[in-house]
């Protein structure tokens, strides 16, 4: 039901009205998502206007479950720009505050949707609900847009090769198992984690491993190992192949968790770059070693079975 209380939009980020409006959370811009953002291309070259996402930050997990353990595909900024590769012309981030959610699925339609974007089409996917404890669904979305006139795209269940829904739980818990090849499978990229390197502790350096240290901030944790990768400048097309650690080091530190990447055949200073790290393949989950001299040997192997996988 609409509420009496009064809607305060000036916090809503200013944007174009008369769009297709993609509507979603879209956290991971998987293949189930591009299929959205097709059918809301489609319909914007039918309507003659653009591709408007309309999405959140921060994702609603952050507000409703606050101790959860980092679980994020795509903060923000690779979001955003993913969501454009895939058809939007314009991103809009609806902040997620407490007013927001607090928001009936009727309000939402009412101060959001209509007053704010004016869409001239909205495409959700098939399982989108919204407003105010998840009350509302699709068919209330229909029913509300057509009153003023607005239609609405449904987009039935992306599936993959195997029938299952492609969906972002599924892409996580691939990650978790240390399955990196199911998880490019349901995303249609390789999963990849960004961020700045950083100054470490140079243990890798002086036994012949030096390593780029990305801090993992929010994104999920895949499970602790080693794994073939590919890295890559930010903004570079060609990727470099390397051997990733992830996990807490319980040879040299065994608490903070890490990411550590020893691109291969590569001897360059990048600390403050922003890279990405795709990967690829898991080799074998994270070990205590008796000695760095038992780590330097086992690296040297893992780098070895990394070289095979940068065909790929």
């Amino acid at each position: 039901m609409p509420s009496d209380d009064p809607f305060d939009s000036s916090i809503l980020p200013p944007a174009r009205q008369g769009s297709v409006v993609a509507l979603g959370n879209f956290d991971g811009v998987h293949l189930g998502h591009g299929a959205v953002l097709r059918t809301a291309l489609t319909q914007a070259q039918q309507k003659g206007g653009g591709v408007q996402a309309l999405t959140f930050e921060p994702h609603p997990r952050f507000l409703f479950q606050k101790d959860e353990a980092p679980f994020l595909l795509t903060p923000p900024d690779m979001k955003a720009r993913l969501l454009k590769e895939v058809g939007a012309d314009e991103v809009v981030v609806l902040p997620f505050t407490p007013a927001f959610a607090a928001l009936s699925a009727e309000d939402f339609v009412k101060h959001v949707l209509l007053e704010t974007y004016a869409p001239a089409h909205v495409v959700v996917g098939f399982d989108f609900v919204f407003g105010a404890a998840r009350t509302g669904n699709c068919a209330l979305l229909r029913d509300l847009l057509a009153s003023h006139g607005i239609g609405l795209s449904e987009v039935p269940p992306w599936k993959d090769t195997r029938g299952q829904v492609v969906s972002s739980t599924r892409v996580r818990e691939a990650l978790r198992r240390g399955d990196p090849l199911l998880a490019r499978q349901l995303l249609g990229r390789p999963f990849a984690i960004e961020g700045k390197v950083l100054h470490g502790d140079k243990r890798g350096q002086e036994i012949g491993f030096p390593t780029a240290n990305i801090d993992m901030g929010p994104f999920i944790r895949p499970l602790f190992g080693v794994y073939a990768a590919k890295v890559r400048h930010a903004g570079d097309e060609e990727a470099k192949p390397a051997v990733v650690n992830i996990g807490v080091r319980p040879t040299v530190d065994g608490s903070r968790e890490l990411m550590e990447a020893h691109i291969l055949d590569f001897d360059q200073d990048i600390y403050g770059q922003n890279w990405s790290i795709e990967l690829w393949a898991f080799m074998r989950p994270e070990k205590k070693f008796p000695d760095l001299e038992a780590l330097k040997v086992q690296i040297a192997k893992d780098a070895a079975e990394a070289h095979r996988f940068s065909g790929l």
